[in-house]
């Protein structure tokens, strides 16, 4: 490859990415800004104030920009190639004798490097970030109560110490033992809930839940199909040790696939889940490639408002099939793996037949 070529795939790689970067910052910045207001009924609750609220909002910013990435470097793309269009660089590449395939090396540069990113970010900084934003938030909310979380959940509240596993889907914890301990520390009972749902009011009811009570020298049992949980722990603080699937790094997605099939039980959310991630983030490549027939047609003069709404309208169809495909997946009960696939395959689909057609 000659070294003028190489300087053309790097000045579209930079360009690309540039305008992926302005539009980024403009969407998180939008983002940050609506998830602070959504934490002004939080505010005042408990030890819950504007400082921790700050801190929420800030380690929530890396699954922020996890989230908005696909839709970030449609727009991005067709803004930094809509500026080379407008100013008639394309075109001069063009009449070099550069095909549109070739272009589309340097854009496909910058769509690789932005999967990587979205790799960082979604496998090994937001999730952990994000978990440690909601178990902070809910401490500063309930005073008293303590959290240690590796693998499942260990909470305190006064005397109860809540054992909850890790959530199977739902945003659900699939089980919980709650022992309860005497002022000086005697063992008082152990409780098994089979699962647990939450109430009306905020808090768990124990479903299919077994308690042996130890009482000077003998022990009592009791078992009740469903049984409220005797604490101030709320549906929401627990939910600490429940993520939902979707805010799950992929390997964690892929150990507890294997845990529910192990034990027999359903993993159709989880397997969609881990699946749908993958796919997400190698939309993230087509998303970048599909700017560039917009820009060689109907988008090549427009200003930079049409083009803004044009990755919008795609990128919310984009979100709009995920998330029917996604309802169909565990509705109806399709096969998880195609159909987690479909959007990013109809978008690669979309993009070379587009690009093929390109004059």
């Amino acid at each position: 490859m000659s070294p003028l070529l190489g300087t053309l795939d790097r000045y579209v790689m930079r360009t690309v990415l540039t305008g992926v970067a302005l539009v980024a910052l403009v969407l998180l910045s939008l983002g940050t800004l609506f998830l602070l207001l959504g934490e002004q009924d939080d505010i005042g609750v408990g030890n819950y104030g504007a400082l921790q609220a700050a801190r929420y909002v800030l380690l929530s910013l890396p699954q922020q920009v996890w989230d908005l990435l696909p839709i970030s470097a449609l727009i991005g793309a067709l803004v930094g190639l809509g500026n080379l269009a407008r100013g008639s660089e394309l075109t001069v590449m063009r009449a070099a004798g550069l095909s549109i395939w070739r272009i589309a090396r340097g854009v496909a540069a910058a769509g690789v490097l932005l999967v990587f990113l979205a790799i960082g970010l979604g496998e090994w900084l937001a999730p952990p970030l994000q978990q440690i934003a909601r178990q902070q938030k809910a401490l500063a909310k309930l005073a008293d109560v303590s959290v240690a979380s590796y693998g499942d959940s260990w909470i305190r509240d006064g005397n109860l110490i809540v054992n909850v596993e890790r959530s199977q889907g739902a945003g659900r914890p699939p089980g919980m033992t709650i022992y309860e301990l005497s002022d000086n520390n005697r063992l008082e009972s152990i409780g098994q809930a089979v699962a647990a749902e939450p109430s009306t009011d905020g808090r768990w009811v124990l479903q299919q839940y077994v308690e042996s009570r130890y009482e000077n020298d003998r022990v009592t049992s009791l078992r009740a199909a469903s049984q409220p949980l005797a604490s101030r722990l709320s549906a929401e603080f627990i939910g600490i040790a429940a993520s939902s699937p979707r805010q799950l790094p992929t390997l964690a997605l892929l150990r507890m696939i294997q845990h529910l099939e192990r034990n027999g039980l359903v993993a159709n959310e989880v397997v969609f889940a881990m699946w749908s991630r993958i796919a997400r983030t190698v939309a993230i490549f087509f998303a970048v490639l599909l700017a560039l027939p917009f820009v060689f047609g109907s988008l090549r003069a427009a200003a930079a408002g049409a083009r803004v709404a044009t990755g919008l309208v795609l990128g919310i169809g984009f979100f709009l099939l995920q998330r029917m495909l996604e309802s169909g997946a565990l509705v109806f009960g399709g096969p998880p793996m195609l159909l987690a696939w479909v959007p990013t395959l109809l978008m690669a689909a979309v993009v070379v037949g587009f690009v093929a057609r390109a004059k």
